[in-house]
């Protein structure tokens, strides 16, 4: 065993503005497991959470409803704990954003960044709603476009659905309100930002030290935002960051600005701080022996969708505050089910609390964890690969170690002197290192394999010795007791392993065998000597049935959005950050490039090539394309045949190591696993320009 070490984890805050559902699950799940391993070895390690709660969505959901803002996010706080518990989530503190303690954390922060004089005041010009009273974001606006060859009516206040133009909500024509139905007016008002381009030099060299992040992270922050000084394009500067808002707002007041308020996410990061220390002031700790002392380790958990937060904001905030920096940031992808995004109309956008109506929530720990690797790609929940999974793995393999055994042994207890085994058990406890070095990885995929593979050498032990055989033969007792002791310490060993994804299973086996697991190091000793209680059972078969229950009770009619009057739109205003807009163009320059229609004829791997697909691609009759696209992390190829595209046709052909490519498909994302290809309506054809 190493040295014990202090860890501080946290996983992303969830918005109060909707309920837990399973694909929020994959990172709490995910940072639990890591949780449980490390308490498991010996380590001081706490977890820390928190519901985020300020912004506009808040204020505008609680006005709508006729309530407070405070009573709002008091109730979903207390169905987000419930849901968490209920999925065995083993939170040490979770807090509020809107809590004495973040409000004097966030004071204390913003003190120390004015004081390193990075904080600069700017007039921004925002429609605002008289009727209202309030600024409008882009989603709560409504007009025509501003394109005189377009006039598209009912577009929202950032781009064009029709012709694909992009304004601001001030230059759409005859704006209204989403939320009045009003005519918003245009009003200046004073913002202020913190400079983010004076801690260049400081997030290149912690970004890139390859310690903190995971290597396709640091690729994407060089490439979209620091920039490569060796590389043609040179170093980036990064962009002024927005941290306030101007009054109605639901948030902290800015002390030395009145009137503004600290922006969502420059509060909700400290609600780390504010939750931790809510801890320590349970606990009798002191908060700096947590934030402030380098011998503590903080690891963040938080998904892809917020890396620009937690990856240049946060530590240029920590850093300008003398805080402990992150000593990781752990970044999973999304859930997709059946290899879709999750749908209500098809009824896998699936909450926690339907989940629950149906299933084991072991299930689903265990189905993620058998998923879950230490990079960022997406996992899939396939509905039926996740009731085999459980079925096989956990009930036909581990449990039935138990099930076969512990009834016989119930009588006879464990042997006092472990049995021969033929180095079974020897053989598990030398896999341990390797198990939990990929627990500490964050590579559960693996440490899963692993302990199925021990699984797999335990169970024809049971099928050779035929346990209940011996039982029908008086004078083969003690035979009996020495297979019995055999199998239910290598069913003992496997639920140790398991325990960060199972800990009911775990919290079972103690009480099967009369000795609580609380240790890693429990799985190098066999237990000895120790009555067996009465076999109850551990687990349930997953059932299909049940499954598609769950599905068919989540699944809800797609509402069409009604544009004139709501705040449906919550589009995030990350894509464009990420990659800002490019320089005007006029439509002449527009008309320079050929998009065409495209119909993939087929798609294949390209040897040695990471992100390629090779595709041969028809725009009608005669006429073929080879294109050689990024695509590969994204999708299958075999799923691909038959898809129409959108590629740029007057491209002039590249010869690349793999040959030429004639061209380019369109798509949109930010690289890697996150690429979109843009959809085609049904009825058009192959060899269409696209205007």
């Amino acid at each position: 065993m190493s040295t014990k070490r202090q860890i501080l984890v946290t996983a992303a805050l969830p918005y109060a503005n909707g309920p837990i559902h399973i694909g929020h699950l994959v990172e709490y799940i995910q940072t639990d497991i890591w949780v449980r391993f490390q308490r498991l070895r010996g380590h001081r390690c706490i977890f820390i959470c928190a519901d985020d709660t300020h912004g506009t969505a808040i204020m505008i959901r609680a006005r709508q409803e006729g309530r407070s803002e405070e009573a709002l996010i008091e109730e979903m706080q207390a169905n987000h704990e419930r849901d968490f518990a209920n999925f065995s989530v083993s939170f040490d503190n979770y807090g509020s954003t809107n809590s004495d303690e973040n409000r004097e954390k966030c004071a204390v922060m913003w003190q120390s960044i004015r004081d390193a004089g990075l904080v600069k005041e700017q007039d921004v010009e925002q429609l605002y709603d008289v009727e209202a009273g309030t600024f409008l974001a882009d989603r709560f606006v409504r007009g025509t476009c501003p394109d005189p060859n377009c006039g598209a009516k009912n577009q929202p206040g950032d781009n064009c659905s029709v012709c694909g133009i992009t304004y601001t909500p001030a230059e759409l024509i005859d704006p209204v309100s989403t939320l009045s139905g009003s005519t918003p007016e245009i009003r200046s008002a004073p913002h202020l930002f913190i400079e983010l381009e004076q801690l260049h030099d400081f997030l290149e060299e912690w970004t890139q030290s390859d310690e903190h992040l995971q290597p396709e992270t640091a690729n994407y922050l060089k490439g979209h935002f620091l920039g490569d000084p060796k590389s043609p394009e040179g170093r980036k500067e990064l962009k002024d960051w927005d941290i306030s808002r101007p009054a109605p707002y639901f948030g902290f007041e800015i002390p030395d600005s009145p009137g503004n308020y600290w922006y969502v996410w420059f509060d909700a990061p400290i609600g780390y701080m504010a939750s931790t220390q809510q801890w320590c002031d349970k606990h009798g700790e002191t908060f700096d022996d947590w934030w402030r002392n380098h011998a503590t380790e903080i690891h963040h958990f938080i998904g892809k969708d917020i890396t620009y937060f937690h990856t240049l904001f946060w530590p240029g905030m920590l850093k300008s505050a003398g805080y402990n920096l992150p000593t990781k940031v752990h970044i999973h992808g999304f859930l997709t089910v059946a290899g879709e995004k999750m749908s209500k109309s098809q009824g896998t956008f699936v909450m926690a609390a339907t989940y629950l109506n149906h299933l084991d929530p072991s299930y689903l720990r265990y189905f993620y964890a058998s998923k879950l690797g230490p990079r960022t790609d997406d996992i899939d929940l396939n509905l039926e690969e996740f009731v085999n999974k459980v079925n096989s793995d956990l009930v036909g393999k581990v449990i039935n170690l138990a099930s076969r055994t512990a009834k016989f042994a119930h009588r006879l207890g464990l042997c006092e002197t472990y049995p021969d085994d033929d180095g079974l058990f020897e053989q598990g406890a030398a896999a341990g290192h390797e198990i939990a070095e990929a627990y500490e990885k964050c590579d559960y995929n693996r440490a899963m394999r692993l302990i199925m593979e021990l699984a797999d050498r335990a169970n024809p032990y049971v099928e050779s010795q035929e346990p209940w055989a011996l039982a029908k033969d008086p004078d083969k007792s003690e035979r009996l007791q020495q297979v019995c002791t055999v199998a239910l310490n290598l069913f003992r060993q496997l639920a140790i392993y398991l325990a960060p994804v199972l800990p009911k299973l775990a919290e079972q086996t103690g009480g099967l065998l009369s000795d609580s697991i609380t240790e890693w190091d429990q799985s190098q000793t066999p237990l000895t000597g120790k009555p067996v209680s009465k076999f109850k059972h551990l687990m349930q078969r997953a059932d299909l049935k049940k499954v598609e229950a769950m599905i068919e009770e989540s699944k809800q009619e797609e509402v069409p959005q009604d544009t004139s009057g709501d705040s449906s739109f919550q589009d995030s205003d990350q894509p464009l950050k990420d990659e800002p807009l490019a320089e005007e163009i006029t439509i002449d320059d527009f008309a320079k490039v050929d998009l065409r229609v495209a119909r993939i004829i087929q798609a294949e791997h390209v040897e040695e090539a990471r992100k390629l697909l090779k595709i041969t691609l028809s725009l009608g009759g005669e006429e073929r394309r080879t294109v050689f696209a990024g695509i590969k992390q994204a999708y299958d190829p075999e799923k691909l045949t038959g898809r129409l595209v959108v590629m740029v046709a007057n491209l002039a052909p590249r010869k690349m190591k793999f040959g030429v490519s004639e061209g380019m498909i369109v798509a949109s994302g930010p690289g890697g696993s996150d690429v979109f290809l843009l959809g085609v309506d049904d009825g058009a054809q192959p060899g269409q320009r696209v205007h």
